[in-house]
């Protein structure tokens, strides 16, 4: 399954309603990018085969068909002063390109 880490837990609660527990982030993989695989993510209603992880109250759900190669990830959230977003760490990624929203598995 996938982790998550405090700042990408902490992140989550903040873009999702707290009143709502039909809605979390949402992760999934579409083909795409320049390595081939593309990460995507969106705020968001589970689909109803996602696979469901609340941690502390942070909601994310992950496609199913996404499964297979985003587990064993980690979810993290930077605040750099070139990029501010969630970054996934992915060790079955073969090769990721420069951006590090693109991957090869």
């Amino acid at each position: 399954m996938i982790q998550l880490t405090e700042k990408a837990a902490r992140r989550i609660k903040e873009i999702t309603p707290p009143d709502d527990p039909t809605r979390g982030l949402r992760l999934f993989i579409e083909k795409g990018g320049c390595a081939g695989l593309s990460y995507g993510m969106d705020v968001g209603i589970a689909q109803p085969t996602d696979e469901k992880l609340d941690q502390d109250g942070a909601r994310l759900f992950i496609a199913a068909d996404s499964l297979p190669l985003l587990a064993d990830c980690t979810l993290d959230y930077e605040e750099e002063l070139t990029h501010t977003g969630f970054k996934i760490v992915n060790p079955k990624a073969k090769q990721t390109c420069g951006c590090g929203t693109s991957f090869e598995a």
